[in-house]
């Protein structure tokens, strides 16, 4: 059910992507840097404090940063690349995404988690203004809007937000649950603009979130998240199918508490 096949469209993006970055390298440095590569792509055990951890971006050159990592987009993206197209629908553009929109009535349950993203332009670090992104991830029970037998005729847990002049925008959400084999994420596209965005045109990345290990345990602990607990503990970052070649700059900072909410911010690079 949750296959992450990435294919070969990936693998050529990805490639291409990991050539520009070496670009910025030459003679020896190249050399070195492609010796090491395991190395370098490898980051520190998930922290055990919240509010210290990601929401960062690597800074490969002056004035530049790492692109935001390519990733697939899974099994239920709801862009219309696997099945029904969400971006389409009148309602999908909204900052709250706890409710589902148009004919559907459903609300998701859970802690409640915002995210602030901030999008800017890899190559300087300036804001990407006018850029569109959309989110979206599974429920408390780990089921999935549009797709899930149990939120099949949901479709909660997904919005696009349009960037403001500083880069930023925010959606208001819930806690994504753990489900078998793969680490708590969020998934997220972005685009140009709100017009791309939502006529589902040509995506500049397409990436994911990962969140702290810390408050997923402390999330976790409280009603609702049962399964969760289990499926945290069988499996870490080092051992996801998407997170395992290094995720310093998809780890989100998160600040906050199960009693008033999270808050996870994170710098998109694209």
């Amino acid at each position: 059910m949750h296959d992450h096949d990435r294919g070969l469209e990936f693998d050529l993006a990805t490639l291409r992507s990991r050539r520009n970055v070496l670009a910025l390298f030459g003679g020896a440095s190249l050399a070195v840097l492609a010796g090491c590569g395991t190395g370098s792509d490898a980051a520190p055990t998930p922290t055990s404090t919240a509010g210290t951890t990601g929401g960062g971006a690597g800074t490969t050159a002056a004035g530049s940063l790492e692109e935001i990592p390519e990733e697939t987009a899974g099994p239920f993206p709801g862009d219309g690349s696997n099945g029904p197209n969400v971006l389409t629908e009148s309602g999908i553009v909204r900052s709250d995404i706890r409710t589902s929109f148009g004919d559907a009535s459903g609300t998701a349950d859970g802690v409640p988690l915002r995210f602030e993203l901030t999008v800017v332009e890899a190559d300087t670090g300036a804001p990407l203004a006018g850029a569109a992104v959309y989110l979206w991830h599974c429920d408390r029970d780990g089921a999935y809007s549009l797709y899930s037998d149990a939120a099949a005729d949901q479709n909660y847990l997904r919005g696009v937000q349009e960037a403001d002049e500083a880069g930023k925008l925010a959606f208001s959400s819930i806690f994504p649950a753990a489900y078998s084999g793969r680490w708590p994420h969020a998934h997220f596209e972005v685009y140009r603009s709100l017009g791309d965005a939502t006529s589902a045109g040509a995506k500049l990345t397409t990436s994911q979130l990962a969140l702290p290990q810390d408050v997923c345990e402390a999330v976790y602990a409280t009603d609702g998240y049962d399964q969760s607990v289990r499926n945290l503990a069988g499996t870490s970052l080092e051992r996801d199918n998407v997170f395992s070649d290094g995720w310093d700059t998809q780890l989100a900072e998160v600040t906050g508490d199960v009693t008033t909410g999270y808050l996870a911010t994170l710098t998109v690079p694209v």
